[in-house]
């Protein structure tokens, strides 16, 4: 009786696992149907089959993700790209990117979950946010010159990255974010993988010109409601004016 929360605790455990595994898994399939199943020259699919790999997905899931993504074999994915706009609790500004193939659902599932938020009506809010290419990667050297490989690799700008921001970063490495003219990801992911770097994210997405300030409580309250967004099965890609 008394070990019933153990139990109640590795089911969620669990069930949370299941759901990134989805998730990595939906990714590969998204970033094939994008930009084609070859790894070399899609940053993206890249970035999505490594983090796969780091999860332990099989190598025969991999494929079959890849394969449905860029329609080899018969079996396309039947999934339609649609952007939400809204507005997280205390009026921070998000965009969500849902990747479905039922809109109708996504989109009832989303309004319930938006009920303590507001999901469009307050018209456009992508102009608060700049849609950029993300790169995210880590190096070895703890001390390598981020600058200087932001100026190589064709970077507009970067920020230093550490394993309490994002644990794709290893302890005692470099890691940075690497934000670039949306058409350039595929060249800056290059550079860096031929120069030593591993890549963890090559996407195009949405960063945030401004943020309001809020209070801890405030923090914790929006932190709760974007997990609830994220941990839809839908949901690919949430975007919030959050720090």
């Amino acid at each position: 009786m008394g070990r019933q929360w153990l139990h109640a605790k590795r089911a969620i455990v669990n069930l949370r696992k299941g759901q990134f595994v989805q998730k990595l898994v939906k990714e590969i399939t998204v970033a094939a149907k994008l930009g084609g199943g070859d790894l070399e020259s899609n940053a993206r699919l890249f970035a999505a089959v490594e983090k796969a790999k780091k999860a332990s997905v099989t190598r025969d899931v991999i494929l079959r993700a890849i394969a449905k993504g860029s329609g080899v074999g018969g079996e396309g994915a039947n999934l339609e790209h649609v952007i939400y706009e809204g507005y997280a609790p205390h009026k921070v500004a998000m965009i969500v990117e849902v990747m479905t193939d039922n809109h109708n659902r996504s989109s009832s599932d989303l309004r319930v979950l938006f009920k303590k938020g507001q999901l469009g009506g307050g018209g456009s809010n992508k102009f608060l946010f700049d849609h950029v290419g993300i790169v995210e990667a880590h190096h070895p050297d703890a001390k390598a010159d981020l600058e200087a490989a932001a100026i190589e690799a064709g970077a507009n700008e970067f920020e230093s990255v550490t394993h309490d921001q994002n644990d794709d970063i290893p302890l005692g490495q470099a890691g940075a974010r690497f934000l670039t003219d949306r058409t350039a990801v595929h060249a800056v992911t290059v550079w860096l993988k031929q120069n030593g770097w591993s890549v963890t994210t090559a996407e195009l997405g949405y960063v945030s010109k401004m943020f309001p300030e809020l209070d801890e409580s405030q923090r914790a309250e929006v932190g709760e409601f974007l997990q609830a967004i994220e941990d839809n099965d839908d949901v690919q890609r949430v975007w919030a004016a959050l720090k």
